[in-house]
Protein backbone atom coordinates (compact mmCIF):
# COMPACT_ATOMS: atom_id res chain seq x y z
CA UNK A 1 0.00 0.00 0.00
CA UNK A 2 1.24 3.49 -0.99
CA UNK A 3 2.06 5.40 1.95
CA UNK A 4 0.47 8.76 2.05
CA UNK A 5 1.10 10.37 5.34
CA UNK A 6 3.13 13.04 4.18
CA UNK A 7 2.54 15.21 1.15
CA UNK A 8 5.03 14.99 -1.58
CA UNK A 9 6.17 18.30 -3.26
CA UNK A 10 4.17 19.52 -5.93
CA UNK A 11 4.69 18.13 -9.06
CA UNK A 12 6.62 20.00 -11.67
CA UNK A 13 3.43 21.27 -14.51
CA UNK A 14 5.46 19.99 -17.30
CA UNK A 15 5.28 16.41 -15.60
CA UNK A 16 1.83 16.32 -15.69
CA UNK A 17 1.55 17.43 -19.10
CA UNK A 18 3.91 14.59 -20.31
CA UNK A 19 1.61 12.16 -18.45
CA UNK A 20 -1.54 13.70 -19.70
CA UNK A 21 -0.07 13.85 -23.33
CA UNK A 22 0.87 10.29 -23.14
CA UNK A 23 -2.58 8.99 -21.88
CA UNK A 24 -3.73 10.70 -25.46
CA UNK A 25 -2.15 7.49 -26.88
CA UNK A 26 -2.72 5.23 -24.14
CA UNK A 27 -6.03 2.42 -25.23
CA UNK A 28 -9.48 3.22 -24.44
CA UNK A 29 -10.26 1.29 -21.26
CA UNK A 30 -13.31 3.09 -20.10
CA UNK A 31 -15.05 -0.81 -19.55
CA UNK A 32 -12.47 -1.95 -17.14
CA UNK A 33 -12.35 1.90 -15.33
CA UNK A 34 -16.16 1.13 -15.13
CA UNK A 35 -15.29 -1.71 -13.50
CA UNK A 36 -12.74 -0.62 -11.04
CA UNK A 37 -15.04 2.75 -9.83
CA UNK A 38 -17.69 -0.55 -8.89
CA UNK A 39 -15.16 -2.62 -7.21
CA UNK A 40 -13.79 0.34 -4.91
CA UNK A 41 -17.36 1.22 -4.16
CA UNK A 42 -18.28 -2.43 -3.50
CA UNK A 43 -15.38 -2.80 -1.38
CA UNK A 44 -15.10 0.38 0.06
CA UNK A 45 -19.24 -0.76 1.51
CA UNK A 46 -18.22 -3.37 3.21
CA UNK A 47 -17.65 -0.70 6.19
CA UNK A 48 -21.55 -0.34 5.85
CA UNK A 49 -21.99 -3.99 6.43
CA UNK A 50 -20.12 -3.62 9.63
CA UNK A 51 -21.69 -0.65 10.30
CA UNK A 52 -25.37 -2.46 10.51
CA UNK A 53 -23.51 -5.99 12.18
CA UNK A 54 -22.62 -4.30 14.69
CA UNK A 55 -25.18 -1.89 15.30
CA UNK A 56 -27.41 -4.52 14.66
CA UNK A 57 -26.07 -7.24 16.51
CA UNK A 58 -26.73 -5.91 20.31
CA UNK A 59 -30.30 -6.63 19.81
CA UNK A 60 -29.81 -10.49 20.15
CA UNK A 61 -26.69 -10.29 22.42
CA UNK A 62 -27.73 -8.25 25.27
CA UNK A 63 -29.66 -10.44 26.94
CA UNK A 64 -26.61 -12.94 26.96
CA UNK A 65 -24.66 -10.44 28.08
CA UNK A 66 -26.97 -9.45 30.80
CA UNK A 67 -27.13 -13.33 32.21
CA UNK A 68 -22.96 -13.33 32.28
CA UNK A 69 -22.76 -10.16 33.96
CA UNK A 70 -25.35 -9.89 35.63
CA UNK A 71 -26.32 -6.37 34.76
CA UNK A 72 -28.77 -3.95 35.73
CA UNK A 73 -30.32 -1.47 33.46
CA UNK A 74 -27.97 0.74 33.97
CA UNK A 75 -25.09 -1.87 32.87
CA UNK A 76 -27.48 -2.24 30.18
CA UNK A 77 -27.91 1.31 28.54
CA UNK A 78 -23.76 1.61 29.24
CA UNK A 79 -23.38 -0.99 26.91
CA UNK A 80 -25.82 -0.33 23.93
CA UNK A 81 -24.96 3.66 24.28
CA UNK A 82 -20.47 3.65 24.15
CA UNK A 83 -21.19 2.40 20.47
CA UNK A 84 -22.94 5.84 19.94
CA UNK A 85 -20.86 7.55 21.82
CA UNK A 86 -18.15 6.40 20.38
CA UNK A 87 -19.60 7.09 16.59
CA UNK A 88 -19.58 10.51 17.73
CA UNK A 89 -16.12 10.85 18.41
CA UNK A 90 -14.97 8.75 14.88
CA UNK A 91 -16.96 11.08 12.92
CA UNK A 92 -15.61 14.26 14.12
CA UNK A 93 -11.73 12.86 14.35
CA UNK A 94 -11.61 11.02 11.12
CA UNK A 95 -12.08 14.41 9.23
CA UNK A 96 -8.76 15.59 10.28
CA UNK A 97 -7.47 12.20 10.09
CA UNK A 98 -8.23 11.67 6.51
CA UNK A 99 -7.30 15.07 5.50
CA UNK A 100 -3.98 14.08 6.74
CA UNK A 101 -2.99 10.30 5.66
CA UNK A 102 -5.44 9.98 3.21
CA UNK A 103 -8.50 8.53 2.61
CA UNK A 104 -7.77 4.78 1.33
CA UNK A 105 -5.54 4.37 4.81
CA UNK A 106 -7.98 6.31 7.20
CA UNK A 107 -10.33 3.31 5.90
CA UNK A 108 -7.74 0.78 6.36
CA UNK A 109 -7.29 2.45 9.73
CA UNK A 110 -11.09 2.37 10.93
CA UNK A 111 -10.97 -1.56 9.52
CA UNK A 112 -8.16 -2.67 12.10
CA UNK A 113 -9.68 -0.92 14.90
CA UNK A 114 -12.93 -2.95 13.73
CA UNK A 115 -10.81 -5.80 14.35
CA UNK A 116 -9.27 -5.02 17.22
CA UNK A 117 -12.74 -3.85 19.43
CA UNK A 118 -14.69 -7.07 17.63
CA UNK A 119 -12.18 -9.33 19.63
CA UNK A 120 -12.15 -6.95 22.40
CA UNK A 121 -15.88 -7.36 22.58
CA UNK A 122 -15.91 -11.08 22.05
CA UNK A 123 -13.04 -11.87 24.47
CA UNK A 124 -14.34 -8.93 27.49
CA UNK A 125 -13.78 -10.63 31.04
CA UNK A 126 -16.16 -7.77 32.45
CA UNK A 127 -18.70 -5.05 32.09
CA UNK A 128 -16.25 -2.42 31.81
CA UNK A 129 -13.96 -3.53 29.43
CA UNK A 130 -17.05 -4.58 27.51
CA UNK A 131 -18.14 -0.95 27.20
CA UNK A 132 -14.47 0.25 26.59
CA UNK A 133 -14.77 -2.36 23.46
CA UNK A 134 -18.07 -1.20 22.11
CA UNK A 135 -16.68 2.45 22.23
CA UNK A 136 -13.84 1.38 20.33
CA UNK A 137 -16.27 -0.21 17.69
CA UNK A 138 -18.47 3.17 17.58
CA UNK A 139 -15.35 4.80 16.57
CA UNK A 140 -14.71 2.71 13.43
CA UNK A 141 -18.30 2.84 12.71
CA UNK A 142 -18.92 7.13 12.80
CA UNK A 143 -15.31 6.73 11.36
CA UNK A 144 -16.80 4.87 8.67
CA UNK A 145 -19.79 6.96 7.90
CA UNK A 146 -17.49 9.82 7.88
CA UNK A 147 -14.85 8.43 5.22
CA UNK A 148 -16.36 6.04 3.06
CA UNK A 149 -19.25 7.99 1.33
CA UNK A 150 -16.27 11.19 0.67
CA UNK A 151 -13.86 8.23 -0.61
CA UNK A 152 -16.20 7.03 -3.06
CA UNK A 153 -18.01 10.25 -3.89
CA UNK A 154 -14.31 11.86 -5.00
CA UNK A 155 -13.85 8.27 -6.93
CA UNK A 156 -16.77 8.33 -8.97
CA UNK A 157 -17.89 9.94 -12.23
CA UNK A 158 -20.57 12.62 -11.36
CA UNK A 159 -23.43 10.90 -13.38
CA UNK A 160 -22.89 7.70 -11.41
CA UNK A 161 -21.75 9.14 -7.68
CA UNK A 162 -25.29 8.48 -6.30
CA UNK A 163 -25.45 5.03 -6.75
CA UNK A 164 -21.80 4.31 -5.83
CA UNK A 165 -22.05 6.72 -2.78
CA UNK A 166 -25.34 4.77 -2.00
CA UNK A 167 -24.11 1.25 -1.70
CA UNK A 168 -23.24 2.23 1.37
CA UNK A 169 -26.19 2.23 3.01
CA UNK A 170 -27.84 -0.76 1.09
CA UNK A 171 -24.99 -2.55 2.40
CA UNK A 172 -26.08 -1.14 6.01
CA UNK A 173 -29.39 -2.45 5.47
CA UNK A 174 -27.55 -6.28 4.71
CA UNK A 175 -25.41 -5.56 7.52
CA UNK A 176 -28.67 -5.26 10.04
CA UNK A 177 -30.38 -8.61 8.23
CA UNK A 178 -27.35 -10.39 8.61
CA UNK A 179 -26.68 -9.71 12.61
CA UNK A 180 -30.39 -10.43 12.98
CA UNK A 181 -30.35 -14.27 11.38
CA UNK A 182 -26.42 -14.59 13.44
CA UNK A 183 -28.30 -13.73 16.69
CA UNK A 184 -31.61 -15.87 15.69
CA UNK A 185 -28.87 -19.00 14.76
CA UNK A 186 -26.11 -18.53 17.82
CA UNK A 187 -28.56 -17.96 20.48
CA UNK A 188 -28.25 -20.38 23.18
CA UNK A 189 -25.58 -21.01 25.61
CA UNK A 190 -24.90 -18.66 28.28
CA UNK A 191 -21.52 -17.33 25.73
CA UNK A 192 -23.18 -17.37 22.40
CA UNK A 193 -22.70 -13.26 22.31
CA UNK A 194 -19.09 -13.46 22.27
CA UNK A 195 -19.61 -15.31 18.90
CA UNK A 196 -21.58 -13.01 17.90
CA UNK A 197 -19.24 -10.08 18.72
CA UNK A 198 -16.09 -12.12 17.17
CA UNK A 199 -17.97 -13.10 13.85
CA UNK A 200 -17.03 -9.59 12.61
CA UNK A 201 -13.83 -9.44 12.74
CA UNK A 202 -14.51 -11.43 9.39
CA UNK A 203 -15.76 -8.51 7.24
CA UNK A 204 -13.32 -6.08 8.89
CA UNK A 205 -11.07 -8.34 7.72
CA UNK A 206 -12.19 -8.02 4.22
CA UNK A 207 -12.11 -4.45 4.15
CA UNK A 208 -8.77 -3.98 5.09
CA UNK A 209 -7.38 -6.32 2.58
CA UNK A 210 -9.62 -4.71 -0.28
CA UNK A 211 -8.63 -1.47 0.59
CA UNK A 212 -5.15 -2.18 0.11
CA UNK A 213 -5.68 -2.84 -3.62
CA UNK A 214 -7.79 0.10 -4.19
CA UNK A 215 -6.43 3.68 -5.16
CA UNK A 216 -6.38 6.80 -3.05
CA UNK A 217 -9.10 9.58 -4.01
CA UNK A 218 -7.21 11.59 -7.07
CA UNK A 219 -8.63 14.76 -4.80
CA UNK A 220 -7.05 14.11 -2.53
CA UNK A 221 -3.48 13.11 -4.32
CA UNK A 222 -4.33 16.79 -5.83
CA UNK A 223 -5.13 18.56 -2.32
CA UNK A 224 -1.63 17.11 -1.80
CA UNK A 225 0.27 17.99 -4.57
CA UNK A 226 0.81 14.51 -6.17
CA UNK A 227 -0.47 16.16 -9.88
CA UNK A 228 1.34 13.25 -11.40
CA UNK A 229 -0.13 10.48 -9.14
CA UNK A 230 -3.93 11.86 -9.49
CA UNK A 231 -3.54 11.78 -13.54
CA UNK A 232 -2.98 8.40 -13.29
CA UNK A 233 -5.72 7.53 -10.70
CA UNK A 234 -8.15 9.56 -12.88
CA UNK A 235 -6.75 7.19 -15.68
CA UNK A 236 -7.67 3.38 -13.77
CA UNK A 237 -10.93 5.59 -13.02
CA UNK A 238 -12.09 7.27 -16.32
CA UNK A 239 -9.99 4.81 -18.89
CA UNK A 240 -9.68 7.53 -21.63
CA UNK A 241 -7.74 10.76 -21.90
CA UNK A 242 -10.84 13.18 -22.89
CA UNK A 243 -12.50 13.60 -19.43
CA UNK A 244 -9.22 13.46 -17.37
CA UNK A 245 -8.10 17.07 -18.21
CA UNK A 246 -11.00 18.69 -18.16
CA UNK A 247 -11.80 16.60 -14.27
CA UNK A 248 -8.28 17.49 -13.63
CA UNK A 249 -8.85 21.40 -14.29
CA UNK A 250 -11.96 21.78 -12.63
CA UNK A 251 -10.01 20.32 -9.27
CA UNK A 252 -7.40 23.12 -9.84
CA UNK A 253 -9.65 25.99 -10.36
CA UNK A 254 -11.98 24.73 -7.00
CA UNK A 255 -8.34 24.23 -5.35
CA UNK A 256 -7.17 27.60 -6.17
CA UNK A 257 -10.39 29.09 -4.77
CA UNK A 258 -10.00 27.43 -0.97
CA UNK A 259 -6.78 27.60 -0.84
CA UNK A 260 -7.16 31.11 1.29
CA UNK A 261 -9.40 29.05 3.71
CA UNK A 262 -7.44 27.23 6.39
CA UNK A 263 -9.13 24.12 8.54
CA UNK A 264 -12.38 24.27 10.03
CA UNK A 265 -12.83 28.14 9.22
CA UNK A 266 -13.82 27.26 5.96
CA UNK A 267 -16.98 26.56 7.71
CA UNK A 268 -18.11 30.08 8.31
CA UNK A 269 -17.80 31.24 5.35
CA UNK A 270 -21.17 32.69 4.03
CA UNK A 271 -21.08 30.89 1.09
CA UNK A 272 -20.88 27.88 2.85
CA UNK A 273 -24.43 28.12 4.41
CA UNK A 274 -26.25 26.80 2.17
CA UNK A 275 -24.76 23.41 2.30
CA UNK A 276 -24.13 23.31 5.61
CA UNK A 277 -27.97 23.31 6.59
CA UNK A 278 -28.77 20.86 3.52
CA UNK A 279 -26.38 18.48 4.80
CA UNK A 280 -26.88 19.21 8.53
CA UNK A 281 -30.70 19.24 8.45
CA UNK A 282 -30.83 15.79 6.32
CA UNK A 283 -28.53 14.53 9.02
CA UNK A 284 -30.87 15.29 11.84
CA UNK A 285 -33.84 14.06 10.19
CA UNK A 286 -32.94 10.97 8.52
CA UNK A 287 -33.22 9.43 12.77
CA UNK A 288 -35.33 12.05 13.84
CA UNK A 289 -37.72 10.71 11.45
CA UNK A 290 -37.81 7.41 13.00
CA UNK A 291 -36.27 4.47 11.09
CA UNK A 292 -34.80 3.06 13.68
CA UNK A 293 -37.62 2.96 15.90
CA UNK A 294 -39.12 0.47 13.68
CA UNK A 295 -35.84 -1.31 13.50
CA UNK A 296 -34.79 -1.64 17.09
CA UNK A 297 -38.68 -0.89 18.63
CA UNK A 298 -41.25 -2.71 16.64
CA UNK A 299 -40.80 -6.14 18.11
CA UNK A 300 -41.23 -4.44 21.37
CA UNK A 301 -44.46 -2.02 20.42
CA UNK A 302 -46.26 -4.88 18.91
CA UNK A 303 -45.61 -7.40 21.48
CA UNK A 304 -47.15 -4.99 23.88
CA UNK A 305 -49.90 -4.12 21.63
CA UNK A 306 -51.12 -8.24 21.95
CA UNK A 307 -48.78 -9.77 19.33
CA UNK A 308 -46.45 -12.88 19.76
CA UNK A 309 -43.61 -12.44 20.44
CA UNK A 310 -42.65 -14.72 17.68
CA UNK A 311 -44.96 -13.18 14.99
CA UNK A 312 -43.40 -9.47 16.51
CA UNK A 313 -39.72 -10.86 15.43
CA UNK A 314 -41.09 -11.96 12.12
CA UNK A 315 -42.24 -8.50 11.28
CA UNK A 316 -38.56 -7.25 11.98
CA UNK A 317 -37.52 -9.60 9.23
CA UNK A 318 -40.20 -8.14 6.99
CA UNK A 319 -38.89 -4.78 7.91
CA UNK A 320 -35.40 -5.57 7.30
CA UNK A 321 -36.27 -7.29 3.95
CA UNK A 322 -38.23 -4.79 2.94
CA UNK A 323 -35.58 -1.74 4.03
CA UNK A 324 -33.19 -3.87 1.77
CA UNK A 325 -35.52 -4.08 -1.05
CA UNK A 326 -36.08 -0.13 -1.02
CA UNK A 327 -32.80 0.83 -0.69
CA UNK A 328 -31.68 -0.84 -3.62
CA UNK A 329 -34.79 0.78 -5.95
CA UNK A 330 -32.90 4.31 -4.65
CA UNK A 331 -29.53 3.01 -5.87
CA UNK A 332 -31.00 2.65 -9.17
CA UNK A 333 -33.24 5.31 -9.45
CA UNK A 334 -31.38 8.05 -7.85
CA UNK A 335 -28.98 9.04 -10.68
CA UNK A 336 -32.05 8.78 -13.19
CA UNK A 337 -34.23 10.62 -11.11
CA UNK A 338 -32.68 12.85 -9.23
CA UNK A 339 -31.80 12.88 -4.73
CA UNK A 340 -35.01 15.76 -4.42
CA UNK A 341 -37.66 14.74 -6.12
CA UNK A 342 -36.98 11.29 -4.61
CA UNK A 343 -37.48 12.86 -1.26
CA UNK A 344 -40.16 15.06 -2.33
CA UNK A 345 -42.20 12.12 -3.68
CA UNK A 346 -41.89 9.62 -1.24
CA UNK A 347 -41.46 11.68 2.09
CA UNK A 348 -45.16 12.34 2.19
CA UNK A 349 -46.11 8.62 1.76
CA UNK A 350 -43.94 7.97 4.62
CA UNK A 351 -46.01 10.57 6.75
CA UNK A 352 -49.29 9.57 5.67
CA UNK A 353 -48.11 5.91 6.84
CA UNK A 354 -47.19 6.93 10.19
CA UNK A 355 -50.12 8.99 10.72
CA UNK A 356 -52.32 5.95 9.86
CA UNK A 357 -50.37 3.70 12.00
CA UNK A 358 -51.15 5.66 14.74
CA UNK A 359 -54.81 5.96 14.05
CA UNK A 360 -55.30 2.05 14.42
CA UNK A 361 -53.59 1.88 17.57
CA UNK A 362 -56.58 3.82 19.09
CA UNK A 363 -57.98 0.82 18.85
CA UNK A 364 -55.88 -0.64 22.25
CA UNK A 365 -57.54 -3.82 22.04
CA UNK A 366 -55.02 -6.40 21.18
CA UNK A 367 -53.81 -7.28 17.80
CA UNK A 368 -55.65 -9.10 15.18
CA UNK A 369 -57.87 -10.09 12.21
CA UNK A 370 -57.78 -7.08 9.57
CA UNK A 371 -56.39 -4.66 11.76
CA UNK A 372 -53.23 -6.47 12.16
CA UNK A 373 -52.68 -6.41 9.04
CA UNK A 374 -53.03 -3.03 8.41
CA UNK A 375 -50.41 -2.56 11.21
CA UNK A 376 -48.21 -4.71 9.25
CA UNK A 377 -49.01 -3.26 5.69
CA UNK A 378 -48.65 0.43 7.60
CA UNK A 379 -45.08 -0.07 8.98
CA UNK A 380 -43.53 -1.65 5.80
CA UNK A 381 -44.72 1.26 3.52
CA UNK A 382 -43.23 3.36 6.21
CA UNK A 383 -39.87 1.81 5.73
CA UNK A 384 -40.68 1.94 2.12
CA UNK A 385 -40.57 5.12 1.77
CA UNK A 386 -38.79 6.57 4.42
CA UNK A 387 -35.58 4.06 4.05
CA UNK A 388 -36.13 4.53 -0.01
CA UNK A 389 -35.52 8.30 0.36
CA UNK A 390 -33.92 9.78 3.35
CA UNK A 391 -31.57 7.04 4.50
CA UNK A 392 -30.75 6.64 0.65
CA UNK A 393 -30.16 10.31 0.30
CA UNK A 394 -28.63 11.57 3.58
CA UNK A 395 -24.92 10.09 3.14
CA UNK A 396 -24.77 11.17 -0.61
CA UNK A 397 -25.77 14.41 -0.03
CA UNK A 398 -23.04 15.12 2.67
CA UNK A 399 -21.01 13.67 0.60
CA UNK A 400 -21.09 15.50 -2.14
CA UNK A 401 -22.41 19.25 -1.04
CA UNK A 402 -19.34 20.35 0.54
CA UNK A 403 -15.78 21.66 -1.24
CA UNK A 404 -12.82 19.71 -1.24
CA UNK A 405 -10.56 21.90 1.27
CA UNK A 406 -13.51 21.31 3.96
CA UNK A 407 -15.19 18.12 2.92
CA UNK A 408 -14.13 15.50 5.02
CA UNK A 409 -14.43 17.85 8.17
CA UNK A 410 -17.71 18.77 7.03
CA UNK A 411 -19.02 15.16 6.34
CA UNK A 412 -17.50 14.50 9.73
CA UNK A 413 -19.88 17.04 11.45
CA UNK A 414 -23.18 15.81 9.47
CA UNK A 415 -21.98 12.06 10.41
CA UNK A 416 -21.93 13.12 14.47
CA UNK A 417 -25.04 14.65 13.67
CA UNK A 418 -26.57 11.17 12.91
CA UNK A 419 -25.20 9.77 15.72
CA UNK A 420 -26.58 12.17 18.02
CA UNK A 421 -29.89 12.66 16.84
CA UNK A 422 -29.69 8.59 16.68
CA UNK A 423 -28.63 8.68 20.29
CA UNK A 424 -31.72 10.88 21.01
CA UNK A 425 -34.08 8.79 19.54
CA UNK A 426 -32.90 5.63 21.38
CA UNK A 427 -33.44 7.41 24.68
CA UNK A 428 -36.37 8.69 24.35
CA UNK A 429 -38.77 6.50 22.14
CA UNK A 430 -39.80 4.59 25.06
CA UNK A 431 -40.49 7.10 26.88
CA UNK A 432 -42.56 8.81 24.57
CA UNK A 433 -44.99 5.86 23.86
CA UNK A 434 -44.93 6.21 28.07
CA UNK A 435 -46.16 9.40 27.90
CA UNK A 436 -47.95 9.80 24.39
CA UNK A 437 -49.17 6.41 23.85
CA UNK A 438 -48.22 4.46 20.77
CA UNK A 439 -50.41 6.90 18.60
CA UNK A 440 -49.35 10.05 20.08
CA UNK A 441 -45.63 8.72 19.50
CA UNK A 442 -46.47 7.43 15.79
CA UNK A 443 -48.05 10.83 15.06
CA UNK A 444 -45.19 12.77 16.40
CA UNK A 445 -42.80 10.67 13.96
CA UNK A 446 -45.01 11.57 11.12
CA UNK A 447 -45.33 14.97 11.55
CA UNK A 448 -41.28 15.06 11.67
CA UNK A 449 -41.63 13.44 8.20
CA UNK A 450 -44.00 16.35 6.99
CA UNK A 451 -41.21 18.48 8.49
CA UNK A 452 -38.70 16.72 6.48
CA UNK A 453 -40.76 17.04 3.41
CA UNK A 454 -40.97 20.82 3.60
CA UNK A 455 -37.44 21.18 4.53
CA UNK A 456 -36.23 19.25 1.24
CA UNK A 457 -38.48 21.62 -0.70
CA UNK A 458 -36.87 24.84 1.48
CA UNK A 459 -33.95 23.87 1.68
CA UNK A 460 -32.09 21.08 -0.88
CA UNK A 461 -31.44 21.80 -4.13
CA UNK A 462 -30.88 18.85 -7.25
CA UNK A 463 -26.92 17.47 -7.56
CA UNK A 464 -28.25 14.70 -10.37
CA UNK A 465 -25.65 14.38 -12.71
CA UNK A 466 -23.30 17.84 -11.39
CA UNK A 467 -19.74 17.15 -10.65
CA UNK A 468 -18.31 17.90 -7.18
CA UNK A 469 -16.91 21.00 -8.51
CA UNK A 470 -19.71 22.53 -9.99
CA UNK A 471 -21.49 21.99 -6.80
CA UNK A 472 -18.43 24.28 -5.19
CA UNK A 473 -19.00 27.06 -8.00
CA UNK A 474 -22.99 27.04 -7.95
CA UNK A 475 -22.37 28.13 -3.68
CA UNK A 476 -19.76 30.05 -4.44
CA UNK A 477 -22.05 32.44 -6.68
CA UNK A 478 -25.34 32.39 -4.57
CA UNK A 479 -27.16 29.51 -6.61
CA UNK A 480 -26.82 26.63 -4.36
CA UNK A 481 -30.50 26.78 -3.83
CA UNK A 482 -33.92 24.57 -4.98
Amino acid sequence: MTDSHDAQPPSHPETVEVALRRLEKAPDQRDHAHRMVALAAVIAAIGGLLFGYDTGIIASALIYITRSFSLDSTGQQGIAAALNLGAVFGAVMSGPLSDRIGRRPSVVSAALVFILASLGCALSPDETWLIVARFALGWAIGATTQIVPVYVAELAPAERRGGLVSLFQLVFSLGLLVAFFTGYFLAGPADCWRLMFGLGVIPAILLALGMMFLPESPRWLLEHGREAQAVAVLYRLRGHHEPIRQELDALRDAQAKSADIPGWSALRARWLRPALIAAIGLAALSQLSGPNVIVYYAPIILSEAGLGHTASLLTSVGVGVTSTITTLMGIMLIDRVGRRRMLLVMLPFAALALFGLGALFLDHAPLGGTRLVLVIIALLAYIFFNFGSLSVAVWLIASEVFPLIIRSKAMGLASATVWLSDTLVSLFTLSLVHDLGRSGTFWLFGAINALAFLFVLRFVPETKGTTLEAIETRLREGHFRP
